[in-house]
């Protein structure tokens, strides 16, 4: 079974990403996480993202486009990365989720993927 893997840091844990102290440790933890489960085979796809100020958040209302510079809400945590991986079951995802360098200065939401209609 497929599950997503959905990993939210707080924005100061961002900065960790770029500080040239601290970004070794930062990416040296993420590194070791994403081989271990390479490694292990259960990693399907997944990827890290660019921070929120540079997204952009479309919605449509009756036919009219709204496009806003920035995140769609005001959160105390944001989306860092994703993993897809593919397990037995949520335990087994459970499991993947709670080595995740962000669990303890964010959180990991674990969500099933939707199987395709084609099969």
């Amino acid at each position: 079974m497929h599950y997503m893997l959905l990993f939210n840091e707080k924005a100061e844990e961002l900065g960790k990403r770029t500080d040239s102290v601290k970004a070794e440790a930062y990416w040296g933890g993420w590194t070791a996480y994403m081989q271990a489960m390479a490694q292990s085979g259960v990693m399907v796809s997944g990827n890290a993202l660019q921070p929120p100020d540079v997204s952009t958040t479309i919605r449509v209302e009756n036919g009219l486009r709204h496009v806003v510079d920035g995140p769609f809400a005001d959160t105390k945590e944001i989306l860092g990365g994703y993993v897809i991986l593919d397990v037995t079951d949520l335990d087994a995802a459970l499991e993947w989720a709670a080595r995740a360098p962000c669990v303890s200065a964010g959180s990991v939401e674990i969500r099933p993927v939707l199987a395709s209609p084609a099969g």
